[in-house]
């Protein structure tokens, strides 16, 4: 298969030249074949498979394709693993971390309109609601009332928001917030950022609740009532383990020819292991998360797009640490817990919310654990390698193509914002010690000094925590299958998921041969490679395929600009979407 990386500016960005990347060699996990070491462009670089013979090859068959010409002065150096990029202004000034799967467009906003502006106008004490402090319940017909840009209330997920003086505010501008004036604007709040805590955001604009129309309850989709703790063993298996009750979503699933999942335990003087049964084939060690957070034990399992939760208050006390197994051609998970006492449990414990439920991905939330500050490593001037440990009693690994979210409490408020974690093997001093189960996770970070977050992470000492989210994105490893061509374009700190993704290929695809190149925008005289933005001459002289109806995947992401421009170009080459994967934000 044939890999290209692009590293390259959008029109905004200013990178200076310099030396060919040395700290890239951290993306070559060995050459193509013996003997046959990779080549460094400045500018931009191709990669693909190749056979003794020089001719290409792919998974599909083979294709003969030129390899692009390397400047032998510029190799990757042998001693440091530093990502030594060219520097002066990495990432472009403009850049951010574009990792979530849908798009939204940002506008200007006017002077002492910043989300720190609004976070002290919120703490002025200063009336939002104009309902001096009363909560009042909502009527829908009330709510209709409120539908104008001086007026306007919005309901999220119950509660009633007075935004109007929020308006300008809002990054995505006022006529975002008015698409849902006057409404219930759950579902497009979450197709836009789901990930905002919103809750902390607008805590001072609540003014209300929803009226409640009828009594009719709503479905559990549990499916049980867990009033009485169960003493009885044979009782509470029947409760606590076994098939998931039928549901709206077990019918959805029905429909789709799917199985419900289910879980059962048992134990040992030492042990408690906790089986769960998904009944899916393509299951790994990326699709569980495990947290166990004082008393409340938590197993996320992910079920292509649903969510099966084990959430349960253990009946006795555990260690921190614990092991998870997968056993993949049948689905079956095993989570091994170990007692802190010899002492055998009656029943596993009682059921907390979202318990033995099977739920859309998009309807399960945001689920945090705290992670420790290890390491802070300065990558540019203006760009650092954070490394944040997970908790002994987490278990968590980010899927290729996924990011997370990191959050603080900045002046009493919440702020969230989106990363795409990268491999383990970009440090370059920092030397962590023997630590299994992926307990690690690297973020190349910029830190704008005139925003609200990077600035206070970049405050944080060794040791201080930051809330991790659990994964979110929609890249999927099965669009690697029978892939000839892979093409990645990145600008700035759009460079992040293309690491694990280069580091997914190099690693599992035969027959991989890589190269990369570089495009500067601002370059000085010493530079000898590639120049320029984005365009169609560039796409043109390097994205072609190894033969006329190869399997294409083109990931891009960097500044929004960067990112749309990129796919209409592609577009305009004749790449399908479906060849296209973009991360935005």
């Amino acid at each position: 298969m044939r890999t290209s990386l692009w590293f390259l500016p959008c029109r905004r960005s200013v990178l200076s030249a310099g030396p060919a990347p040395r700290g890239l060699d951290v993306l070559r996990h060995g050459a193509p074949h013996p003997g046959r070491p990779r080549k460094w462009v400045g500018g931009l670089a191709s990669a693909r498979p190749r056979s003794r013979s020089g001719r290409c090859y792919s998974r599909r068959g083979r294709a003969e394709r030129s390899c692009r010409a390397a400047d032998p002065g510029q190799g990757p150096g042998q001693g440091s693993r530093m990502l030594n990029v060219p520097s002066q202004s990495f990432p472009a000034p403009s850049s951010q971390q574009r990792v979530a799967s849908g798009g939204r467009s940002k506008v200007p906003l006017k002077q002492g309109r910043s989300l720190m502006d609004w976070i002290r106008l919120t703490k002025s004490g200063k009336d939002l609601t104009g309902l001096k402090g009363r909560l009042i319940e909502v009527t829908e017909e009330e709510l209709k009332k409120h539908n104008q840009k001086d007026d306007c209330w919005i309901c999220i997920r119950g509660f009633v928001y007075n935004v109007t003086p929020y308006m300008e505010y809002h990054p995505g501008g006022e006529d975002e917030l008015m698409r849902a004036a006057g409404s219930d604007g759950t579902d497009l709040f979450d197709q836009v950022h789901r990930w905002v805590n919103y809750e902390s955001m607008l805590k001072e604009c609540v003014v209300g609740r929803m009226a409640v129309k009828s009594a009719v309850p709503k479905v559990s989709l549990s499916g049980f009532s867990f009033l009485n703790h169960c003493t009885d063993y044979r009782e509470e298996k029947k409760v606590l383990n076994g098939m998931l009750p039928k549901s709206q979503v077990t019918d959805t699933l029905a429909k789709e020819g799917r199985s419900s999942p289910s879980y059962d335990w048992f134990q040992t003087d030492s042990i408690v292991t906790i089986v769960i049964y998904t009944k899916q084939k393509d299951i790994n060690l990326d699709s569980v998360i495990v947290d166990h957070q004082d008393d409340s034990f938590r197993a996320e399992t992910l079920i292509k797009d649903y969510s099966y939760i084990i959430h349960i208050e253990l009946s006795h006390e555990i260690e921190e640490d614990f092991s998870v197994r997968v056993v993949e051609n049948v689905g079956k998970i095993e989570i091994v817990l170990k007692k802190k006492e010899s002492t055998s449990w009656k029943h596993l414990g009682h059921p907390l919310e979202n318990h033995n439920s099977l739920i859309p991905k998009k309807d399960t939330g945001l689920y945090y654990r705290k992670c420790r500050l290890i390491s802070k490593e300065g990558v540019t001037h203006d760009t650092k390698l954070f490394c944040l440990m997970l908790p002994p009693s987490t278990h968590l690994q980010v899927p290729v193509g996924q990011h997370v979210y990191l959050k603080l409490t900045i002046t009493g408020t919440e702020i969230v914002k989106p990363y795409t974690p990268v491999s383990d093997s970009l440090p370059s001093e920092f030397k962590e010690p023997v630590l299994l189960n992926n307990k690690y996770i690297f973020f190349l970070i910029k830190i704008y000094p005139a925003g609200l977050f990077t600035p206070e992470l970049d405050q944080l000492q060794i040791g201080d925590f930051v809330s991790v989210s659990n994964p979110e994105g929609n890249f999927k490893i099965s669009q690697f299958q029978e892939l000839e061509d892979l093409f990645l374009l990145a600008a700035g700190t759009g460079f992040t998921p293309m690491v694990k993704i280069l580091n997914f290929a190099l690693t599992n695809i035969p027959s991989l041969r890589f190269d990369v190149e570089f495009v500067l925008s601002a370059p000085t005289s010493e530079w000898n490679g590639k120049r320029g933005h984005i365009s169609p001459a560039l796409l043109s002289e390097f994205l072609k395929r190894s033969s006329d109806n190869s399997k294409v995947l083109i990931c891009i992401c960097g500044p929004t600009p960067f990112t749309e421009q990129g796919i209409r170009l592609l577009h305009d080459r004749n790449f399908s979407k479906e060849e296209i994967h973009s991360f935005t934000a």
